[in-house]
């Protein structure tokens, strides 16, 4: 192993190791706030919903690259791969759609005090635990091909190998059944990325709107920023932002990758660490600005109801006017 494979080494290792106890923490932080209220917040649930899948994904995919990056070959038999490529895919799937998720339900929550949009505000709370289900449906539908094409390391030239991750592989499927699995997932994640850009772009506006408001209204010296409403959708654009961005660059690089007669080693690496950087990034969005972390971390006692309105929850204060 030379400097830079070192390097790459210890970057993923860090990475997947912060990431993933940035996760656990949060995993166990809102299941305080769950379990000190009777009615949790809807965003806590949420969040809550996307640490779990960021975890998942870090311990299904993140450890065996870690291990593999080290030099461990040939860990994982057939089933072992199965399973554990399957669990990353709806993982994967779970994070893009419950980061929409939260991205529409932030803007709801933002959104203009008229009759119609409260009628969707009381509404959109009730379906939160419904679509968390349809979720993993959905997905583990869309992913079920895995359990069929997804392989442990071979070496035999009888099998034709499309995929090579080292620890696992993807053998070759008919066209049919390939050109099937790409469509659906090209528009699960094409959907989903479309509804929360929209979502941000619309939180966007309404900020604007609200801060020239307040401006006019206050003086410059009563800043939006201030407003936890505010806080917590710039922490919901921060996200989307993240994902929209970070999802353009995989879906480039993989296409590349997947073309090229000689992978360059560097490329692949970088293509590696990224591929993590939303699931080990993305719980920090989520911890910082949240007033609600320092009570979790100097007391054990459950925290009360007018702090939990300080983080990412609903926020019926906040009214930026008619749409």
């Amino acid at each position: 192993m030379d400097a830079t494979e070192l390097s790459f080494a210890i970057l993923i290792l860090l990475q997947i190791s912060i990431g993933l106890s940035a996760n656990v923490f949060l995993l166990q932080f809102y299941a305080r706030m769950v379990s000190a209220s009777h009615r949790p917040s809807s965003s806590d649930l949420i969040l809550a919903h996307l640490a779990l899948a960021n975890a998942i994904i870090l311990l299904t995919s993140g450890i065996p690259e870690t291990m593999s990056v080290w030099g461990l070959k040939n860990f994982l038999d057939a089933v072992g791969c199965k399973i554990l490529i399957y669990l990353y895919r709806v993982a994967r799937g779970l994070a893009i759609c419950t980061t929409c998720l939260l991205s529409i339900f932030q803007a709801v929550t933002i959104g203009p005090g008229t009759s119609r949009w409260a009628r969707i505000k009381a509404k959109l709370p009730k379906l939160i635990v419904p679509f968390r289900l349809l979720s993993w449906v959905l997905n583990m539908l869309i992913d079920v091909n895995v359990l069929i094409y997804i392989t442990g390391p071979q070496n035999s030239s009888s099998v034709r190998i499309i995929l090579d991750l080292k620890y696992c592989s993807t053998v070759s499927v008919s066209a049919g059944i390939a050109l099937a699995v790409a469509t659906a997932i090209s528009l699960r994640d094409v959907l989903f990325v479309v509804l929360m850009s929209v979502a941000s772009t619309y939180m966007v506006f309404v900020l604007h709107r609200h801060h020239r408001q307040v401006r006019h209204l206050h003086g410059t010296g009563h800043s939006p920023k201030a407003m936890p409403e505010v806080r917590a959708a710039k922490r919901v654009i921060a996200l989307v932002t993240l994902y929209v961005l970070l999802y353009g660059r995989q879906s480039i690089m993989f296409s590349i990758l997947l073309n090229m007669k000689e992978k360059s080693p560097l490329l692949v690496n970088s293509h590696m660490v990224l591929s993590f950087t939303f699931s080990a990034v993305s719980p920090f969005l989520m911890i910082h600005g949240d007033r609600r972390m320092r009570t979790f971390r100097k007391t054990e006692s459950p925290v009360s109801n007018t702090d939990r309105t300080k983080g990412l929850g609903e926020t019926p204060a906040f009214s930026p006017g008619p749409a």
